[in-house]
């Protein structure tokens, strides 16, 4: 679970890190039945709304900048699962006094039980990076920023956190299937990560979600 979240962190840094440059204000060309032109599945899902949330014209922006940011955390963290599915952990302990090494936390699964074995203050880490995180580097209050201000696009905070990424994407078309790319991987990353950590709490597959392929 440790190196889940070092790899949520790096990706977030990643996705953020940046070469400054002028403000380019330039319209999504998109799907005119979302908001912002964006989120609405090429396949059979199309604009999947049943509560009918692009309705609210307020409140979108937010929403969108949450799910685009959940989706890029998720991203990072299905490949920290992954990285210890093989066993790869952190060396050495969790706590100063070495009673809870890196590997052990994964004992009892990778999902919700590996967060028990967290120590609290380990857990308070956690919380203390999210805030600054939340108010600092990524803040819960900017829904679009960066260089062409788009959706889950950050300002940063020069001279630590820079905003936006490097080698801006100009071409319209292109952009946009990129955009819309991160956020169908974010959604399938999200629902992944979620059903990795329940699948490994199951005794049946000896806590691994990659029960078929490791075991096999």
């Amino acid at each position: 679970m440790k190196t889940s979240i070092a790899f949520a962190l790096i990706g977030s840094a990643a996705a953020f890190a940046p070469v400054q440059q002028g403000r380019v204000n330039t319209a999504i060309a998109g799907d005119a039945r979302s908001p912002d032109g964006l989120g609405v599945d090429p396949g059979p899902l199309d604009l999947f709304d049943p509560l009918g949330l692009v309705e609210d014209a307020d409140s979108f922006p937010r929403r969108r900048a949450v799910e685009i940011k959940h989706g890029r955390i998720a991203m990072a963290a299905f490949i920290g699962m992954m990285v210890q599915e093989l066993g790869i952990t952190f060396p050495g302990s969790l706590d100063l006094a070495g009673d809870v090494p890196f590997s052990s936390v994964l004992d009892d699964g990778m999902g919700f039980a590996a967060l028990a074995k967290i120590p609290t203050l380990g857990l308070a880490q956690i919380a203390l990076f999210g805030f600054l995180a939340e108010t600092v580097a990524m803040p819960a209050g900017e829904y679009t920023g960066g260089p062409q201000n788009l959706p889950g696009g950050y300002d940063g905070s020069p001279p630590f956190i820079p905003g936006g990424y490097p080698n801006q994407i100009e071409d319209v078309d292109a952009r946009d299937r990129a955009l819309n790319v991160e956020i169908q991987n974010g959604r399938g990353a999200m629902l992944g990560v979620f059903g990795c950590m329940c699948h490994s709490m199951l005794d049946s597959c000896d806590h691994h979600f990659f029960y078929p392929i490791t075991h096999n």
